[in-house]
């Protein structure tokens, strides 16, 4: 079977430990055995080892950071779920589109899941290449969060499985998530520079290029002509 071992699941600002220990013990049930944690509320926690059940290893080598950016930097990949409709349209995956996707990228993938009540801000959701929506009753939607890690592992297990005798497509060179947000600081800044953007309110027309460009997914030959195309407006605008 392809190795998992390149897929991280993410949970931000966890408010109950338990959910955290649920959460490792349904990822190791599919073979995933890489946990990252953004600002748990409670960590490390009894609570959270008795809920793991014997996944407590996934615990112990987990990564905390204090926020969401930070977190994501090392990755090429970074889907987020979300249990509601949003204003901005980012690109939309079902939980195998999803999983297909993961296990078929070269280079490391984080599945991110937020808060319990609240899920991710849309300034989070700025940094995610897609959403994952799993699809539930429109009158009761309300899915516990290790519950909805269960269901993307499985998917993720499932779509390795079909995969396994797959070759993975040859990409160029993947551009990192920090990499892309040096790109999208230097963006804004070229087109500040022009008079593109407003100085006061670039956020909204900031987020539909963010959707854009998440979307192309550049690899690294075409992250360089990007930034060689800002650089010169740059030069042509200061001029």
């Amino acid at each position: 079977m392809i190795s998992l071992d390149n897929i991280d699941i993410i949970l931000v600002e966890t408010s109950h430990p338990g959910n955290i220990g649920a959460a490792a013990r349904a990822m190791k049930t599919m073979g995933l055995s890489q946990l990252v944690l953004v600002n748990p509320q409670e960590f490390p926690s009894v609570v959270a080892t008795a809920r793991a059940s014997g996944a407590d290893d996934l615990l112990a080598n987990a990564k905390v950071y204090d926020n969401f950016v930070d977190s994501i930097r090392p990755y090429e990949l970074v889907i987020a779920t979300s249990a509601r409709l949003r204003s901005i349209t980012w690109p939309m995956l079902t939980p195998p589109e999803c999983a297909n996707k993961a296990v078929t990228q070269q280079g490391k993938v984080a599945i991110v899941f937020g808060r319990e009540h609240s899920g991710l801000t849309n300034e989070e959701l700025d940094h995610c290449h897609a959403l994952v929506q799993i699809s539930t009753e429109p009158n009761f939607s309300s899915l516990n969060i290790a519950a909805a890690v269960q269901v993307l592992s499985y998917e993720l297990r499932c779509a390795a499985e079909q995969n396994e005798h797959n070759p993975l497509p040859t990409v160029g060179d993947a551009v990192t998530a920090e990499q892309m947000e040096y790109f999208y600081g230097h963006l804004e800044q070229a087109l500040l520079d022009t008079g593109f953007l407003e100085a006061d309110k670039p956020r909204l027309t900031m987020r539909k290029l963010r959707c854009l460009f998440n979307r192309a997914a550049p690899n690294q030959s075409e992250m360089n002509i990007l930034r060689g195309i800002l650089s010169s407006i740059e030069k042509a605008a200061k001029k």
